[in-house]
């Protein structure tokens, strides 16, 4: 008994073996592929400095009126082109938050020129011009942004550069007053713009731009009513323009 069982082992283990010798002979099944990688689309960042131009119209008005009473009547309210370019840096805090700040400078063809009519007689009286030249603002920025679109407001100052204020009368006589070079006054607008491509955006823009009241005495022995104090009111410059932007420092 003790005899088969040995013989028995024996065969069994020699069985073993030989299944392993022959198992180690078979091909190897080869590797499956590592998976692909998952594409993941790039994420917008407003973050940069940037630099670029625009172009498009601009709407100037005012109001005159003078101690006396004699002066009231409006001016300007005439369309002009306008094109210049900016300059800002935004920052972007998360998916959405955008701030930053602005500088713009545009030039303007403008020519604010308008009569006042004595009632009685439907006679020009009184004629003004000032011409703006330039507009310079500089502003701050915060927007929503969508991916690639950015929704913005902008707040901040102006300043108006104009040739001198003018004051003509039925006669032909006038007075200029130097001290009209300079204007100033706050800014506020609101914008669209869109990346379309890595470093490029283009902006659609709208600002209002409303000028503090400025007053002007005529010197005693003008011929254009001497030593009244003209004085303009309700001046603002609506600006419509759309803009290109190059940004610096874009990232994915």
């Amino acid at each position: 008994m003790l005899k088969l069982f040995r013989a028995a082992m024996l065969t069994v283990a020699t069985l073993t073996v030989s299944g392993i010798a022959n198992a180690a002979d078979l091909p190897v099944p080869p590797l499956a592929p590592p998976p692909h990688p998952v594409y993941v689309a790039p994420v917008f960042t407003w973050t940069g400095v940037y630099v670029g131009g625009n172009l498009g119209v601009v709407w100037t008005k005012g109001h005159v009126t003078d101690s006396s009473g004699v002066v009231g009547f409006d001016y300007g309210q005439n369309a002009v082109f306008t094109v210049g370019g900016q300059i800002g840096a935004n920052y972007q805090f998360n998916d959405w938050l955008v701030v930053g700040a602005e500088a713009d400078f545009d030039w303007l063809a403008n020519n604010n020129n308008s009569t006042n009519t004595a009632p009685a007689t439907g006679i020009p009286f009184l004629r003004v011009s000032a011409n703006d030249r330039w507009i310079t603002t500089l502003a701050a920025r915060i927007g929503i942004a969508n991916n690639n679109l950015l929704y913005y407001a902008k707040g901040g100052g102006g300043w108006v550069g104009a040739n001198n204020f003018t004051i003509t009368n039925v006669n032909g006589s006038s007075i200029s007053f130097s001290n009209s070079n300079s204007n100033t006054g706050w800014l506020a607008g609101a914008g669209i713009e869109w990346a379309f491509a890595p470093n490029w955006t283009a902006k659609l823009e709208y600002d209002f731009l409303g000028l503090n009241n400025q007053s002007f005495t005529v010197p005693a022995g003008s011929l254009v009513i001497p030593g009244d104090v003209i004085t303009t009111t309700s001046r603002d410059i609506q600006m419509l323009t759309v803009g290109v932007n190059y940004l610096f420092n874009w990232h994915y």
